[in-house]
């Protein structure tokens, strides 16, 4: 088991109840083939250039242990979603 770190901003024209639903989606994905570690909820924040015309993105980070070969998984989860805007995961070193 490997310790990880993803971010993902989402669309911020979501209303909070879809925000959330899609946040849930994530976390329950991660749990299924893991553990979190912790969830950071940003909010609103301004992206440094434009995304599909949007110039804000609802930022979360999430830290979360799982075996090697989840986080192509959920990197593939990540792209096909819509309202994902942009994603990273990143193996936290040990």
């Amino acid at each position: 088991m490997a310790k990880y770190e993803t971010m993902l901003v989402t669309n911020p024209a979501l209303d909070e109840e879809a925000s959330a639903a899609l946040i849930g989606k994530f976390k329950s994905l991660i749990e299924a083939n893991g553990t979190i570690d912790s969830v950071d909820e940003w909010g609103k924040r301004r992206l440094a250039y434009p995304i599909e015309d949007n110039t804000e993105g609802v930022y979360t980070v999430i830290k979360f242990t799982s075996n090697s070969d989840f986080p192509a998984e959920l990197d593939r989860v990540y792209k096909i979603t819509e309202g994902v805007l942009r994603s990273i995961i990143i193996a936290e070193e040990e």
